[in-house]
């Protein structure tokens, strides 16, 4: 995506409880004279920022111009996180624009190779084996996440739909007391004239 050089863009990640996000992002400057972004931008630095569905701040660090940020949800919903430079030019000079190029994976976990490699093989079966394991609980908290969102998103409807209801039975209550109204009026007026 592209920003300005002072602006901030944040976006907005669903993510279940104790969940690792791992983000890795590379900035890219424009130059005007090439007309085109320059493979890096170096000098320039982006603040992270990352804030829980309560609002609390879980990460706020500054990083050079590529890097890998990462967290651990503590909450499930929606988690913002917003990226601006750490450029000090003036508003009216910083007319340059950025291309950020972000990569976000929710449920990450890590393997390290070489540690694998240096075991004997029944070691590096167990290891698998507890990776699968851990990846198995990730997917069944998401799963349990899901559900918690569908029975969410079910009551709020079946309530909508409850209040549709009751208020189709006022609007038919309201139109049948004031027909009768003016029916009785009518009927009134028409005695007193003594047109019937």
């Amino acid at each position: 995506f592209h920003i300005g050089e002072r602006q901030e863009k944040c976006i907005i990640e669903d993510i279940p409880s104790d969940t690792l996000v791992v983000g890795n992002y590379k900035v890219q400057r424009w130059d005007i004279h090439k007309h085109d972004f320059l493979e890096s931008a170096p000098g320039l630095g982006m603040f992270v920022t990352v804030t829980s569905p309560s609002g609390e701040v879980l990460l706020s660090k500054l990083y050079g111009p590529q890097g890998t940020f990462s967290f651990t949800s503590y909450l499930s919903g929606e988690h913002v996180i917003c990226f601006q430079s750490n450029s000090t030019r003036f508003a009216v000079i910083a007319g340059s624009k950025l291309r950020i190029h972000l990569d976000i994976r929710v449920g990450e976990h890590f393997l390290d190779e070489s540690a694998i490699r240096a075991k004997d093989k029944v070691d590096e079966v167990n290891v698998r084996l507890e990776h699968l394991i851990e990846q198995i609980h990730h997917v069944t908290r998401e799963q349990d996440y899901e559900r918690e969102r569908e029975e969410k998103f079910r009551k709020t409807s079946e309530e909508t739909n409850s209040n549709i209801l009751w208020w189709a039975i006022v609007q038919t209550l309201i139109l049948i007391s004031v027909g009768i109204w003016q029916i009785k009026s009518l009927r009134d007026f028409f005695i007193s004239k003594k047109l019937v």
